[in-house]
This record gives structure tokens, C-alpha cells and sequence, in this order.
């Protein structure tokens, strides 16, 4: 029965870190736009790589002309 709370509290702790991260790279990303614009993890650029076979466009990846 241990095992059991140990796994399941496991399994709580390591998706709160995971949201932990994500909202820490967004204040981040905020905090910082010279670096760029927030990047999801499901869309725009941060979901292809290059040779993966990825169809969807690049429109919302382009970086303005400076």
C-alpha cells in the first residue's frame, strides 16, 4: 500500500514540476523579448524539426524585418 501512495504522489510531483517549468519559462520569455517570443510546445516553431516531414507553415515562426 506504500508503494501505491509513494507511486501516485510520484506521479503528482513530477506533473507539478513539469507546469512548474512551463509557467517559469513563460515569465521568463516575458520578461526577456530581445530573446524572442514565447515559443508552445504544440505549435509555430518549436514543434518541427528540420527533415521531420512537418507540413504546417512557417508564417507564424518569420521574424520580422528589423
Amino acid at each position: 500500500m506504500t508503494t501505491y501512495l509513494i507511486a501516485i504522489g510520484l506521479i503528482f510531483a513530477i506533473m507539478a514540476g513539469g507546469i512548474f517549468v512551463q509557467r517559469l519559462y513563460r515569465r521568463y520569455a516575458q520578461n526577456n523579448p530581445e530573446l524572442g517570443p514565447f515559443r508552445d510546445e504544440n505549435s509555430g516553431c518549436g514543434s518541427c524539426t528540420a527533415g521531420s516531414g512537418c507540413s504546417s507553415s512557417r508564417s507564424s515562426c518569420s521574424i520580422p524585418d528589423q
